[in-house]
């Protein structure tokens, strides 16, 4: 690579890293809306008397714990230099199964 186009790979990159930061950072911002209102929700289903609303209690938790890794990993990718571990996609992939066994638990094909 020549002199004249290092400094021009290195403003190209720091122009895409940081609309990646700011994507990044307007996701979480709306996934911990997204959590506030799974909240209320979860609020509401807790104090239902049906008894259907077990199931959709068991299911809000579940979506509630995805919100969270997704914010858990966004903050984690600011932490460890801008890079996402590995490991928490694994976390969310697994809530992601569980929450599908849960929510379609009469048809398991």
């Amino acid at each position: 690579m020549t002199s004249l186009t290092r400094p021009r790979v290195e403003f190209i990159s720091t122009i895409l890293q940081t609309v990646l930061n700011l994507g990044l950072l307007s996701l979480g911002l709306i996934l911990v809306v997204f959590l506030g209102k799974e909240t209320v929700h979860l609020a509401d289903v807790l104090f239902a008397p049906e008894q259907t609303s077990k199931y959709a209690l068991v299911e809000g938790l579940v979506v509630y714990f995805l919100y969270f890794e997704f914010i858990a990993l966004i903050v984690k990718y600011f932490q460890s230099g801008f890079h996402f571990p590995l490991r928490y996609f694994v976390y969310i992939g697994i809530t992601a199964i569980v929450r599908l066994i849960i929510v379609d638990h009469k048809s398991p094909l």
